[in-house]
């Protein structure tokens, strides 16, 4: 009876631990990211190219301005998956109806995803390989304007 109230202890901890990283990435996540490098299919993208892109997350839904056209979505993720993950799914524009699986890490103000852009499976590891649709981008956090800083 002591082991099971001590297992029992340890999964009510264990999902303490995980409902309070899975509040602190679902604030963390939202705000405007703004695409500071990325690769797509092994190659590096055109600085020129990132500074037309544009993610917003907020609530569960995205909106992404890549060179003024909007592309509007849903969002879910997995805090607790390593390396975690997330499934962006699109609601409107050019990518309406399609669901993307990706990967995560979230560092302060430093945000990196890694896309399939083909759909097809859930990327492994932080790695854009040639041949394949795997979108790899680091993004920064953009300073509101107005905001505060510590």
């Amino acid at each position: 009876m002591k082991h099971a109230f001590y297992i029992g202890l340890t999964l009510a901890a264990s999902l303490t631990a995980f409902a309070a990283d899975s509040a602190g990435d679902a604030k963390a996540l939202q705000g405007t990211w703004l695409p500071t490098k990325g690769e797509l299919a092994g190659q590096p993208m055109a600085d020129a190219v990132l500074k037309t892109i544009s993610l917003k997350l907020e609530n569960g839904k995205y909106t992404v301005f890549a060179g003024g056209n909007p592309d509007y979505g849903t969002y879910t993720f997995d805090s607790a998956s390593k390396p975690k993950s997330m499934s962006i799914t699109g609601t409107e524009g050019p990518n309406h109806g399609k669901t993307y699986p990706a990967i995560y890490e979230l560092n302060g103000d430093t945000l990196r995803i890694c896309y399939d852009l083909a759909g097809a499976k859930r990327p492994t590891e932080f790695k854009s390989v040639a041949g394949t649709k795997l979108y790899l981008v680091t993004y920064s956090r953009k300073k509101e304007a107005g905001a505060v800083t510590k």
